[in-house]
């Protein structure tokens, strides 16, 4: 079996006092189409936010390519190959489809 692509290990992110993840782990390998299904507020964005680092994770690693991510600014880890590309509502508020 492959090394994973991306491998994120008992990540934990805090906003301040309020914890939003606990231990979140997974392995991504290449070739795989991985979705991110769970209800509001169960850490979908978050563990997005800070793998494209925009958010500073509290705990954990985060691996891409066998190589942290931690600490590295989201431009750098955009030049890597991994955006963060929110849905949101009225991304293209001027397009009827």
């Amino acid at each position: 079996m492959s090394a994973p692509l991306l491998e994120v290990s008992d990540l934990a992110v805090r906003y301040g006092d309020v914890q939003a993840l606990w231990g979140i782990s997974f392995q991504i390998r290449e070739g795989e189409l991985v979705t991110l299904v769970g209800s509001n507020g169960a850490g979908k964005t978050t563990t997005l936010r800070a793998i494209s680092g925009l958010v500073a994770p509290s705990a954990g690693a985060i691996r891409f390519r066998g190589s942290p991510l931690a600490g590295l600014p989201p431009d750098r880890i955009v030049d890597l190959g991994i955006s963060h590309i929110p849905e949101g509502r009225l991304l293209f508020p001027d397009m009827t489809v």
